[in-house]
């Protein structure tokens, strides 16, 4: 009995330990957090339940990759693609601004970076998984047919060989080929697909002092220094929203008007999507604190922002990345 249970706990170490890593691809390929997450626990759950007829003659990961890719891929049979704003509408003029929310489904997920980047010793690996989480690029491979995007993944993200891919897909390596060829292609006619790629990984110094910049503006409510801050076509999201506006004048314009009840938010650092993001608590009148409003994640380049995304729902987005539902007013006091 004794030795069940030692068996039983040594596999359930040795599947827990490629959970960040199968995470992070079915999050690629499904573009939800908690899908990604229901997919990986069902591929552990298939993985222990079928163990005894894993013969050994692929290594346990790939084993596993196999499993959660046909997990995935039945979750995209439903045909939904993820999505941002600028995915699905036109940018608004402020003067038209609207707040028209779109079903949870519609929406390309945030994820906190510990979920979904295991800590390769090579940095030149680590800035590859912090470039493919990216919004930009993550919305770019939710344009391909779901097979594509397992080989794109497979390929050029976790540099699996084509014969691998071919035997994990049941294919052959010149399909294989053949897809990865496809998505590329597909890729390259979406613009911004890397614009992020201007982020260093880990944050130069001119980067960070920007990011301190944008904390004091946005904690000061600050439009003459915000706007110094944004790039000419910089692009400000509200996901469940489907409204998105372009410039710093709408942007700035919008955070006076509807989006006035954020003066005096407090932002507390998070990593998400490999880029550098914030979770914002606003002023909170019945407690006096600070109650959640969003996590934002933004995307430099040239020195600017040049992307400023709010994932609104925060009863979903705070939990998920371990934040406090709530912020004591002196607990957040700087200075």
């Amino acid at each position: 009995m004794s030795d069940g249970t030692a068996t039983t706990t040594d596999l359930d170490v040795r599947l827990e330990k490629h959970r960040v890593e199968l995470t992070g691809y079915c999050y690629r390929m499904l573009g939800s957090s908690f899908e990604a997450e229901d997919a990986v626990q069902d591929t552990l759950v298939r993985a222990w339940r079928s163990y005894d007829k894993f013969e050994g003659r692929s290594s346990m990961r790939s084993w596993l990759y196999r499993i959660a890719t046909n997990v995935c891929l039945d979750m995209l049979t439903a045909g939904n693609k993820r999505a941002r704003p600028m995915d699905l509408t036109d940018s608004t003029p402020l003067a038209q601004a609207a707040l028209t929310p779109r079903a949870d489904n519609t929406w390309l997920e945030p994820m906190p970076d510990g979920r979904v980047l295991p800590t390769p010793s090579d940095p030149a690996e680590a800035a590859v998984a912090k470039e493919s989480v990216r919004l930009a690029f993550m919305a770019a491979l939710q344009q391909l047919p779901p097979k594509q995007r397992a080989v794109l993944i497979l390929r050029e993200v976790l540099a699996w060989k084509a014969s691998e891919v071919a035997e994990l897909l049941g294919t052959t390596v010149a399909s294989v080929n053949s897809a990865l060829q496809r998505a590329r292609a597909t890729l390259a006619e979406r613009d911004g697909a890397a614009v992020e790629g201007a982020t260093s990984d880990p944050l130069d110094e001119e980067q960070q002092k920007l990011l301190e910049r944008y904390v004091a503006a946005f904690e000061g409510y600050d439009m003459t220094a915000l706007t110094a801050l944004l790039h000419e076509d910089a692009v400000m999201t509200m996901p469940p929203f489907d409204l998105w506006l372009t410039g710093p004048e709408d942007i700035t314009g919008f955070m006076t008007t509807l989006g006035a009840p954020c003066a005096n938010s407090r932002l507390v650092p998070v990593a998400v999507n490999g880029l550098p993001g914030f979770a914002q608590y606003k002023p909170d009148p019945d407690t006096g604190g600070f109650t959640p409003w969003a996590v934002q994640v933004l995307e430099i380049s040239e020195g600017r922002i040049a992307g400023f995304h709010c994932f609104l729902d925060t009863k979903r987005w705070f939990p998920l990345f371990g934040l406090p539902l709530h912020l004591e007013a002196e607990a957040d006091q700087s200075e």
